[in-house]
């Protein structure tokens, strides 16, 4: 078993960008990465701080990256969107202007899409129980229950 690998700030401070520049990241996950790196808490603050100045490191960025992406890609709702981000110490205001990148309109047909599509791919002829496994589904998925509720009253009506 050899010794874990020790890197100056120098190195460091390069495998953070080619980390950063690859992929958006957030603090948390940089920090993370600086943290198994087993560097001490000043080289983590000087490497942060080399980041942002840099601009290898966006926070608003991030976080508009990742609502694309998971609304997109994922079809994740706004409720699971807000969850995810503050796991990952996003700030409220951050969050918020993120979420904003997702136009109304796509946002409500992205929503019908997939509660449309799920209700054909449910087989159960209870309608009681296909009512809750679509809604179970959909609440998964960070949709708001409003939204939810009206859905299912339209598709399975009692």
């Amino acid at each position: 078993m050899h010794p874990p690998k020790t890197y100056t700030v120098d190195e460091a401070q390069k495998r953070l960008e080619h980390y950063c520049a690859y992929q958006e990241r957030c603090h948390k996950e940089v920090n993370q990465k600086l943290y198994d790196m087993r560097m001490i808490p000043e080289a983590r603050d000087q490497i942060i701080v080399h980041l942002l100045q840099h601009n290898f490191l966006n926070e608003e960025r991030f976080a508009q990256a990742f609502v694309r992406g998971k609304f997109r890609i994922k079809k994740w709702g706004k409720q699971r969107l807000q969850i995810e981000l503050r796991q990952k110490d996003i700030s409220k205001t951050i969050i918020a202007t993120a979420l904003k990148e997702i136009p109304d309109h796509e946002y409500y047909e992205t929503f019908h899409a997939l509660a449309e599509k799920k209700f054909e791919n449910i087989r159960e002829t209870n309608s009681q129980k296909k009512r809750k496994k679509l809604a179970d589904y959909l609440f998964y998925r960070g949709w708001e229950s409003h939204l939810v509720y009206d859905k299912i009253r339209e598709l399975i009506p009692y």
